[in-house]
C-alpha cells in the first residue's frame, strides 16, 4: 500500500464506528481494511467503506440512527479537518468548525448514509 489513505463508512451501518468520521487506513488484508480508531487497529469489511487518498474537504452530513439518544441533531456534520461533529441549523452552504476553527464548504450532495 503506497502512501496514506483514509476510510469513511458509507452504508449506515451500527459497527461502532462515528458516522462521517474519516479514519487512516494502516493495512488491509482479504476484504477487510485495517483502520486506525483511537490510536488502535480496528479491522472492518472493506465494502462498508468509502477509500481515498484523502479526506474530501468538504463536511460530512450525517442523520442520526432512530432512537438513539445523542447530543446531536436528527441531522449533523462532521469537520473533515478533525472529525468534530456539528448540529446543522438549516441548510447552510459553509460552516466554521467549532473545535478547529476551519471553514469547509458542506457536502449536501453525496449519497451516503440515508437519503436526506
Amino acid at each position: 500500500m503506497a502512501g496514506i489513505r483514509w476510510a469513511r463508512l458509507q452504508v449506515d451501518a451500527n459497527i461502532r464506528l462515528r458516522r462521517g468520521a474519516w479514519y487512516k487506513v494502516v493495512g488491509e488484508e482479504g476484504f477487510d481494511l485495517i483502520i486506525e480508531v483511537n490510536r488502535k487497529p480496528v479491522r472492518a469489511l472493506r465494502a462498508l467503506f468509502e477509500v481515498r487518498d484523502r479526506p474530501v474537504p468538504r463536511w460530512t452530513v450525517v442523520t442520526s440512527p432512530p432512537g438513539k439518544k445523542t447530543p446531536m441533531s436528527e441531522r449533523y456534520a462532521v469537520c473533515p479537518s478533525c472529525n468534530e461533529r456539528a448540529n446543522l441549523k438549516g441548510k447552510p452552504k459553509r460552516m466554521t468548525c467549532p473545535h478547529c476553527r476551519s471553514e469547509f464548504d458542506i457536502a449536501w450532495d453525496e449519497p451516503y448514509l440515508r437519503p436526506l
